[in-house]
């Protein structure tokens, strides 16, 4: 079609990018990582990078700062920035890009940030780096960052260390340290996956303000379909260390064209995932509860405190067999505290846990040990809690260590049938944590609950750190599991697109206490708090 001088005239200048990646090809000993990737972004937009684990998301934006690990090397392509090819730079001008111009915002806060340094401490050395000599002036803008980056009283945070911060306050801090140079892009290399729906939005809310003042651009790698469609112009697909498809979120999570877009929608966890479920109900629905929970509170001694810090305060509910009841609120919330007394972990200040017909008394080690018989963990990192040293066989077989009464032959039977629940290969039972993946490794640490024939799974966050593809086969697994041997489940999440996929019945808890309980249509359909309808309306995506 010709283009009149007038529609010319009248349609929008784009302006030159701010940043240009060519054909990018890097490797790790020479097995490709990242096949030929291309994109741009445009000075004062924002790019969403999505993919699987594995798929070369981290591993191309390490690569457009330089700071890919000794086994990689960038092999083909070319990154532009502002004109500049980022290969023909001097290290000591590309250190300077990192920082000043170029800034991350990285996963991990605990990992990034020094434990035995005050907060201030930290930003002041970023500070001192970019030319803040005097130590008055680097505390003066240390200060005005975390003002910035939304830390309230920040004269006294600035003495405090990490671990006196919480999860979404440390990711302020590294936002506050991203900003320390000024930079002009902004890259977040998934900055909010841990965090709670509601911090979560604050912190991505801040991070959309703070561009706009700053007219910042932004690269977000993200393995959340709803954080892309909320806080992206652009998102680009990748799969196997490929470009497959990139174009608007819209145009992309409505009507994606690749296959594997289309399975990264298809297997995104969705607020009305229970509706499909409700249509066969449940033949034990109104059974006796397999575990009960009543009055249970939880006081922690504060050092420096006078008054004792309320966990947990009075909270009740129940688990019928072959269920699942989420346990769901913000960080803090006293969910995870709720677990470890589950689990016989923590000792309750007072209340009452009822398995069956006996009531456990957590001063009693035979009431401990019976709990513990029943009630099995996985938790949220399955590579931090299962050891690299031992191969799967071993990590499975530990948990039957306790019991006397099986042989040899019976223990190694119990260990391969359960490798078939998980639906992992029996070629695997002689690999270690680190040749698995991170979906692989989490049906390990499942297997390894499961070969204990427990009647209570309790999962604490088990899928959290999940891409989404990986996310739906372990939830689809726990749903197989729970239909083939019937046992119940304690789901520990702050993700209310997986309270719907899994639950039964949810109990939501703001400050230690429930302010909500009931079946998950009830919940997610029709809260009754305004706290439980606050989470909903956090969560990222609900416009798509």
């Amino acid at each position: 079609m010709t283009t009149t001088a007038h529609e010319t005239d009248s349609s929008p200048i784009r302006p030159d990018p701010l940043i240009t990646v060519r054909d990018l090809r890097v490797a790790y000993d020479g097995q490709d990582a990242v096949r030929g990737a291309s994109f741009a972004v445009a000075p004062g937009r924002s790019l969403a990078i999505v993919g699987g684990s594995g798929s070369g998301k981290s591993t191309t934006v390490k690569a457009l700062l330089g700071l890919l690990p000794e086994n990689a090397r960038v092999v083909g392509g070319e990154v532009d920035y502002t004109g500049e090819r980022l290969a023909d730079l001097s290290e000591g001008t590309l250190r300077h890009y990192r920082g000043a111009r170029i800034g991350l915002v990285p996963q991990d806060p605990m990992a990034s940030l020094n434990p035995s340094m005050r907060i201030g401490d930290q930003i002041c050395d970023a500070l001192k780096q970019y030319g803040i000599r005097s130590k008055e002036d680097r505390r003066r803008r240390a200060l005005q960052l975390m003002d910035d980056a939304g830390i309230p009283e920040p004269a006294r945070r600035f003495r405090q260390y990490p671990h006196e911060f919480s999860g979404g306050m440390r990711q302020r801090i590294l936002i506050a340290i991203a900003l320390s140079g000024d930079p002009e892009l902004l890259i977040a290399d998934e900055p909010t996956s841990a965090l709670d729906v509601t911090v979560q939005k604050r912190i991505l809310d801040h991070l959309d303000t703070l561009a706009e003042d700053r007219g910042l651009t932004r690269i977000l790698v993200t393995h959340d379909l709803g954080v892309a469609a909320d806080r992206a112009d652009e998102v680009v697909v990748m799969s196997d260390g490929e470009v497959v498809e990139q174009g608007t979120p819209r145009g992309i999570l409505r009507a994606p064209s690749h296959p594997y877009s289309q399975r990264l929608v298809d297997a995104a966890p969705r607020l009305d995932a229970h509706r499909r479920r409700e249509e066969a109900p449940r033949e034990d629905d109104g059974g006796p509860s397999f575990l009960s929970i009543r009055g249970l509170v939880k006081d922690f001694k504060i050092r420096g405190f006078k008054e004792p810090l309320r966990a947990v305060d009075d909270v009740s509910f129940d688990i019928r067999k072959g269920t699942t009841t989420a346990v769901i609120g913000e960080s803090g919330s006293g969910k995870s505290t709720v677990a470890k007394i589950t689990l016989g972990l923590e000792k309750a200040t007072s209340g009452e846990a009822r398995v069956g017909a006996r009531a456990i008394r957590p001063e009693s080690r035979d009431d401990i040990r019976y709990l513990r018989s029943l009630t099995q963990p996985v938790f949220q990192d399955p590579f931090s809690s299962l050891n690299p040293y031992w191969s799967v066989v071993g990590l499975i077989a530990e948990s039957l260590v306790p019991r006397r009464d099986l042989g040899r032959a019976e223990k190694r039977r119990r260990v391969r049938e359960c490798l078939d629940h998980v639906a992992l290969p029996q070629s695997a039972l002689g690999k270690y944590p680190g040749e698995l993946s991170g979906g692989q490794r989490q049906r390990v640490a499942i297997a390894r609950a499961l070969v204990a024939e427990p009647e209570l799974l309790v999962c604490d966050e088990a899928v959290s750190a999940l891409d989404v593809l990986v996310q739906k086969q372990i939830l689809d697994l726990l749903r197989g599991l729970q239909a083939e041997i019937g046992v119940s489940c304690l789901f520990i999440t702050h993700d209310l697109g997986v309270t719907s996929e899994i639950a039964d019945e949810v109990v939501v808890l703001r400050r230690g206490r429930v302010v909500e309980a009931g079946p998950v249509g009830q919940i997610i359909d029709a809260p009754q708090d305004e706290y439980t309808t606050a989470l909903l309306e956090a969560v990222p995506g609900r416009g798509l």
